[in-house]
C-alpha cells in the first residue's frame, strides 16, 4: 500500500451523506497527512464538517464548478447519488441528472486528468438473481429506475477509464447501522435502521410482503473501510500508470429474510428495553423489488485484492442501537 509520506489528495463527493461522511472520517483517521477534499450539495446530507475537513457546497450536475473543486485530486471517491429506490421512482428526472449526468461529469474529469475513481454501483443492477453466490459477473437486469441508473454508470465508467485512469467499482449490499461524526449521529432509513426506530417509537414493525425476501447486509462502517482500502490501491495503480476497472463485491455472509430481521429486532428490543413491538406483513408498494429468499455473495475479490473483511454484525449492531 501507499506510504503516508506520498501525501495523496483524495476527493469525496456526497461527503455530507451516510457513507461519504464516514469515508472522510476513516481517511482522516488512517491517513492524517493525506489531503482530503469533501464535497456535497446537501440535498439530504446534513454534515458540514468532519474533523478538520470542511464539506464544500458543490453539485456534481454542474461540471465546471465540479472540476474546479476536484482540481489536483489523485483519487475521487464518487459517492454523491440519489440512492433510494423510492426517491428515484418519485424524482426520475433528478435521478437522471444526479446519477447519470453527475457521474459522467466526474468520470470525464478523471479521463481528462488521470485521477483514479472509486464508485459504488449497488446490487440493484442484478435484479432477481437466479444463481448464487452473487458476483459482479452476473447479468444486469435491474428492476427499478435506481438500478438502471447504476447500470448506466457502470458501463460509462468502463468506457471513460479505458486507457485513461484506474477505477474501482463496488457492488454494495444493503446498508445498515449508524455512526458518529463530531458528536452527530449519522443514519439512514435502511431496513434495519427502520425496524429499530419503529421499535423505539413503540410502533409495529411493518414488513413488505412476502417477508421471505432475503437481503445481504453490510454495515456502513465496513463499507467506508472498503473505500479507504480502495483509495490506497488506486493511488498505487495510478502511480504505476495502470488504467481500467476492477470490480469488487462488498458484502457479508449475513443474508436473512426481511421478516427474520424484524423478528430479531423485536427479540432484542424486548431484552434490552422491555419493548414488544408486533411484526406485521403489509402490502408491498414497490414497483420493482428483488424477492429471492437467499442472497449469498462471493466477497473473495475484496478480501484477496483489497485485504478487506467486514467487522460488524447485524445482531451486535441492533443490540448497540437498542441498548439504553
Amino acid at each position: 500500500m501507499t506510504s503516508q509520506s506520498d501525501s495523496p489528495h483524495v476527493a469525496v463527493t456526497g461527503a455530507a451523506g451516510y457513507i461519504g461522511s464516514r469515508v472522510v472520517y476513516e481517511l482522516s483517521q488512517v491517513h492524517p497527512d493525506w489531503e482530503v477534499t469533501a464535497l456535497d450539495n446537501f440535498y439530504l446530507g446534513e454534515v458540514r464538517r468532519i474533523g478538520d475537513v470542511p464539506v464544500e457546497h458543490v453539485d456534481v450536475r454542474h461540471r465546471e464548478e465540479l472540476e474546479d473543486a476536484l482540481s489536483g485530486a489523485d483519487v475521487v471517491l464518487h459517492l454523491a447519488a440519489l440512492s433510494g429506490v423510492d426517491d428515484c421512482d418519485d424524482h426520475p428526472d433528478l435521478a437522471y441528472e444526479v446519477n447519470v449526468q453527475g457521474t459522467e461529469n466526474v468520470a470525464w474529469f478523471c479521463r481528462k486528468t488521470g485521477a483514479a475513481l472509486g464508485f459504488p454501483f449497488s446490487m440493484a443492477v442484478i435484479g432477481d438473481p437466479d444463481e448464487f453466490p452473487i458476483t459482479i459477473d452476473l447479468p444486469r437486469d435491474p428492476l427499478n429506475w435506481y438500478g438502471r441508473t447504476k447500470v448506466l454508470n457502470e458501463t460509462a465508467i468502463e468506457w471513460y477509464a479505458d486507457g485513461a485512469f484506474p477505477s474501482h467499482q463496488f457492488m454494495v449490499a444493503n446498508l445498515y447501522g449508524e455512526h458518529e461524526v463530531d458528536g452527530r449521529t449519522v443514519s439512514k432509513g435502511t431496513v434495519i435502521n427502520f425496524f429499530v426506530n419503529r421499535a423505539l417509537d413503540g410502533e409495529d414493525l411493518t414488513v413488505y410482503e412476502p417477508g421471505t425476501q432475503s437481503r445481504n447486509f453490510v454495515h456502513v462502517k465496513d463499507v467506508a473501510r472498503a473505500f479507504v482500502r480502495s483509495a490506497e490501491r488506486l493511488v498505487d495503480l495510478r502511480a504505476d500508470d495502470e488504467t481500467g476497472v476492477e470490480k469488487f463485491e462488498i458484502a457479508t455472509d449475513e443474508d436473512p429474510g426481511v421478516i427474520e430481521v424484524a423478528e430479531l429486532v423485536r427479540e432484542i428490543a424486548l431484552e434490552e428495553r422491555g419493548l414488544d413491538p408486533e411484526v406485521k406483513l403489509v402490502e408491498n408498494p414497490r414497483s420493482g423489488e428483488t424477492l429471492v429468499d437467499s442472497f449469498e455473495v462471493d466477497t473473495g475479490a475484496a478480501r484477496s485484492v483489497l485485504g478487506w473483511e467486514p467487522r460488524e454484525s447485524v445482531e451486535a449492531s441492533v443490540r448497540d442501537l437498542l441498548r439504553e
